[in-house]
């Protein structure tokens, strides 16, 4: 996980505009239709980070649609920083920015958000934000508009990088120790028709497939270094 990778992922969408859109139909797919054409910057915030990799860091109480609820985790986990001058002049490339408009710097409040690209100086950043009158666009905001940011954990699944790069690529008809681990994971990721077998059967390709989708890698079925990051993420 890196911010790198969420600002690359965020680049991408500049321009987009109008909704329903990829990011609002892919939220819906997963929260229902309501979300189609409703408020989509921290949607787009929810997209950035799965088809990053990053979802664990950015967002560390699930998906969020609600830009209170997001500052709040971000509270809970210890990763929150007020939006004064000086706070905002520390703030990193990736960080999570929430904005209220009314300029009361309480969460409660909080209007919109957006991941900061660069800091400026002077209690200002540029960020990219998803519906921005209805658009993605790269903005400068001033601390006297950002109510705090969240900074993601974006070290903290160098553990799962080690990890992975030990662990073998399994697919279809093979057996052992390492397809049980598979299998326990998809168990772990709400497929209880997966049975911790050994054997990579058919059962087993499907549920890999649905959580490759699930995860934003290539559905192929195969659990190789794209893969095992998404069956060993924890939400």
């Amino acid at each position: 996980m890196t911010a790198a990778s969420m600002l690359a992922e965020a680049r991408k969408s500049l321009g987009m505009s109008g909704r329903p859109n990829t990011i609002t139909k892919e939220y819906a797919a997963r929260h229902g239709d309501e979300f189609l054409n409703a408020s989509w910057c921290d949607m787009a915030i929810t997209y950035w980070a799965r088809h990053s990799g990053n979802a664990s860091a950015v967002l560390p109480g699930g998906d969020r649609a609600y830009t209170v609820w997001h500052a709040q985790d971000f509270q809970k986990a210890g990763r929150w920083h007020a939006g004064t001058t000086a706070q905002v002049d520390a703030a990193k490339p990736g960080d999570i920015v929430f904005f209220d408009w009314g300029a009361s710097n309480t969460v409660s409040a909080i209007d919109h958000v957006g991941v900061v690209e660069k800091a400026l100086g002077g209690g200002r950043v540029q960020t990219i934000e998803g519906n921005t009158s209805d658009a993605c666009k790269r903005k400068v905001r001033g601390a006297d508009v950002i109510a705090g940011y969240g900074r993601p954990d974006y070290s903290g699944d160098d553990w799962t990088e080690a990890i992975v790069n030990k662990l073998p690529q399994v697919s279809k008809g093979d057996t052992g120790e390492h397809v049980e681990s598979v299998q326990g994971l998809l168990l772990a990721r709400s497929h209880p028709e997966v049975a911790v077998s050994g054997r990579f059967d058919d059962t087993t390709e499907a549920a890999v497939k649905a959580v490759q989708k699930w995860g934003g890698v290539t559905a192929d079925g195969i659990v190789g270094p794209d893969t095992w990051p998404v069956l060993l993420r924890v939400h």
